[in-house]
């Protein structure tokens, strides 16, 4: 409920659709109602009831894409077809961070003309935000839904899944991909600069170098989580993950209880489509084997006819992964960032099958930890089977489990974000969208 707060400020939050991104978004933009703040985020068309629920202002992008729905028919990400992760990437950067920046940064600017805001928060995967603030003088920083997927010096590069470097030929060679991941990012660089040209900006070396307008970084994951050095650059900062309710889900905790002893496998596959009801089947065969229950959530993108279900299988649209984990004793993902902070939120020891985007970075810090295995999209059904034992089997997965849940959970319970936002919130800069 929000509260009376006669310093109240006004928050504008900046996303866009992209399966686990706006349950974070929403989280922290709850920490601010209850302060009694104004709160609106800005993004597709798809995600307006979901946020019109959460008691938020909605603002729809207009000349920058909006997709209307989640399917698979809207998705901007097409990276699953991509001939390499590198294309897909690139197709990322031109399809959503750099290609749109500009149509981005004139519907950014035309709302705060409307209603001005004390501060925006933006994503790292919309610089156009960034260049409109730049621009206008407008108060901005940057909160990551996952992992930073800028380089970061002292993290190692994302992509490949990577444990922090431990000689200096590993540490050489990191430096040498981060700078690789620069490079990449400047594919998009063309058409960053050509906004800001357009929006009176001189143009940029790189186009990470356009958060550095930011007044400060923070980062959505837990530095328990994260192979975090031990002295981040100046003005980054871990904010622990946001963890909120997922509002549109459907299933209820009924669904799955039942006086059946056997343990729950709760299999939680992407909210985005990356072509994995192959998988999603080879994981269902492999649960068929086991004396345990599979509760499989589709996540809107993957049909239940595109699947045969085992005697032990219940498919499910959607549901609370909250309740569901809580019941589970371990969780199959291909390890999308939310997923994986629920999963240890629970405590509950994981089976990652990482897709590409951030997966592979987030299987490593689970299995590195000893809190889960990964395996390849290839991987039989055998191979699953045996990992899903091995799991069940308690012992040292399920310690090491509750052991890192355990430092997540304290991380985002005790989250400084609403602090800093409203710190920055009182700075005197103040936008020139109205002029």
């Amino acid at each position: 409920m929000q509260q009376p707060n006669a310093f109240a400020k006004s928050f504008l939050f900046t996303t866009f659709e992209a399966g686990g991104v706006i349950a974070p978004v929403l989280a922290a933009a709850d920490k601010l109602l209850v302060r009694g703040h104004r709160v609106r985020v800005m993004s597709d068309e798809a995600n307006r009831r979901e946020i019109e629920a959460a008691g938020v202002g909605f603002v729809p992008w207009k000349r920058a894409p909006s997709r209307t729905d989640r399917s698979r028919d809207t998705d901007l990400f097409h990276d699953w077809a991509a001939a390499s992760p590198v294309d897909g990437i690139l197709q990322v950067i031109h399809n959503i961070m750099c290609g749109p920046a500009l149509q981005y940064a004139e519907d950014l600017i035309e709302e705060l003309r409307r209603e001005p805001a004390d501060l925006v928060v933006g994503s790292d995967f919309l610089p156009g935000v960034f260049a409109a603030c730049e621009a206008i003088g407008q108060n901005v920083v940057l909160l990551t839904s996952q992992l930073s997927i800028h380089p970061l010096a002292g993290v190692p590069p994302l992509g490949p899944g990577l444990e922090p470097a431990r000689t200096d030929e590993e540490r050489a060679l990191h430096d040498e991909m981060r700078a690789a991941g620069t490079a990449m990012y400047d594919a998009g660089l063309p058409a960053l600069n050509a906004a800001r040209a357009t929006l009176g900006l001189d143009p940029l070396a790189h186009m990470t170098d356009q958060f550095a307008v930011a007044k400060k970084r923070f980062l959505g994951t837990a530095r328990a989580f994260d192979f975090a050095p031990d002295d981040l650059p100046e003005g980054i900062a871990y904010v622990g993950p946001q963890i909120g309710p997922v509002r549109w889900v459907e299933a209820d905790r009924a669904q799955w209880t039942s006086a059946d002893a056997r343990p729950i496998v709760a299999v939680a596959f992407s909210t985005t489509f990356q072509n994995h009801a192959g998988v999603l089947q080879n994981v269902i065969d492999a649960g068929a084997r086991l004396d345990a229950r599979l509760v499989v959530t589709l996540g809107g993108v993957i049909r239940p006819d595109e699947l045969r279900p085992a005697a032990n299988t219940l498919l499910l649209h959607s549901a609370s992964h909250d309740a569901l984990f809580a019941d589970a004793a371990a969780v199959v993902t291909p390890g999308g960032h939310g997923t994986v902070m629920r999963a240890l939120a629970a405590r509950r020891p994981m089976l990652v099958i990482p897709h590409g985007r951030d997966q592979n970075d987030n299987a490593v810090r689970v299995t590195a930890r000893g809190a889960g295995l990964a395996l390849p999209p290839a991987a039989g059904v055998d191979e699953i089977e045996a990992a899903l034992k091995a799991l069940l089997g308690g012992g040292r997965f399920a310690a090491a489990a509750h052991a890192l849940g355990t430092a997540v959970a304290e991380e985002a319970t005790n989250s400084p974000l609403a602090d800093e936002l409203e710190a920055l919130a009182t700075a005197p800069a103040r936008s020139r969208a109205a002029a």
